[in-house]
């Protein structure tokens, strides 16, 4: 129940005034000056006590208990029919010599007022791969080079990262990075590298990085997928993942939820690292990728992972994993 911030009583405080005046004894008159309502109040709420069970010292609603002109059930059920026919309002209104204000009433009380409420979402289909490098998933962040701390702690938009503006003849802008990443399906340990630009020459370089390092890890990648950006349709990436022998998997276009694992490592990576404090300039970012990196493989609980790191699931004897973990 909402209660106004003005209420003088609330189901606390009418239990209080039953309470007195039926246990204590004491009178109407002197609860109602104690309280602080009138004594017509002390009274309608102590018959409310005496009449109803089991006892509600709640408001009541307001809509009448009565409504002769209300729209008959059998019509609602008419018109929820034929909007899922996908009759448009109008058209039901014309049919059932309806208004079209009280079509429009019972479809928005129904959610079917909108073309998108007919057809029901369609259901999430998580999924997982069974071994590492079985599919590793490949995205990329653009990010706004800084020469000194940015907007996000000063508020101080006057300067923005873009490599094309001008002030007084002059370039100001300190331009864009992109953050390549990559995260394998089964184990999640990450993979992630700053480059110059989300173009192929970056982006073939990146996956054979990427390849080499879980192949330094013992996991042999055999597929790979990506969006539909431009540097992934390219003949190099094409050709690239042929000689590493990769399948190259791309996801349905605006269907971000395909490459979810991408995208929220991503989400991740902003909000620990990337923004995670006020960096002095993006260099000083970028040299703490590398640290963030290994607390991720290596420490970091994982959510998805029965709060393991992502590093666990390679399931390595010890001698050979702290050889590894460098």
């Amino acid at each position: 129940m909402n209660i106004h911030k003005n209420a003088r009583t609330t189901p606390y405080s009418r239990a209080e005034i039953v309470r007195r005046v039926t246990m204590l004894g004491e009178t109407p008159m002197a609860v109602a000056s104690a309280m602080g309502v009138s004594p017509r109040t002390v009274g309608k709420w102590l018959a409310r006590y005496r009449l109803e069970d089991p006892v509600e010292l709640v408001d009541r609603s307001s809509r009448p208990r009565r409504m002769p002109r209300a729209t008959a059930a059998d019509v609602v059920e008419q018109v929820i029919a034929l909007r899922r026919q996908r009759l448009v309002g109008k058209q039901i209104a014309a049919a059932l010599a309806l208004s079209p204000a009280t079509v429009s009433r019972i479809l928005r009380k129904a959610r079917l007022s909108r073309a998108r409420d007919l057809d029901p979402p369609e259901p999430l289909r998580r999924y997982q791969r069974e071994h590492p490098g079985e599919l590793i998933h490949i995205d990329i962040k653009k990010l706004g080079r800084f020469e000194r701390v940015g907007h996000r702690i000063t508020g101080d938009r006057t300067r923005q990262s873009n490599s094309r503006g001008y002030r007084d003849g002059g370039r100001y802008g300190a331009g864009w990075e992109f953050v390549h990443v990559c995260i394998d399906d089964a184990s999640r340990i990450a993979f992630s590298q700053l480059l110059a630009d989300e173009k192929a020459a970056s982006a073939v370089p990146f996956l054979h990085a990427a390849v080499a390092y879980y192949q330094s890890l013992g996991i042999t990648v055999t597929r790979v997928m990506t969006d539909n950006g431009s540097c992934y349709k390219s003949f190099a990436f094409r050709d690239a993942c042929k000689a590493l022998g990769l399948r190259h998997i791309r996801t349905r276009p605006y269907t971000p939820k395909t490459n979810g694992k991408a995208e929220r490592f991503v989400q991740t990576s902003l909000r620990e690292w990337a923004y995670a404090r006020a960096y002095p300039s993006s260099e000083h970012r970028k040299a703490a990728l590398e640290p963030w990196l290994h607390n991720y493989n290596w420490h970091r609980p994982h959510g998805s992972l029965h709060s393991m790191p992502p590093i666990s699931r390679l399931a390595q004897p010890m001698n050979n994993l702290l050889r590894l973990h460098s």
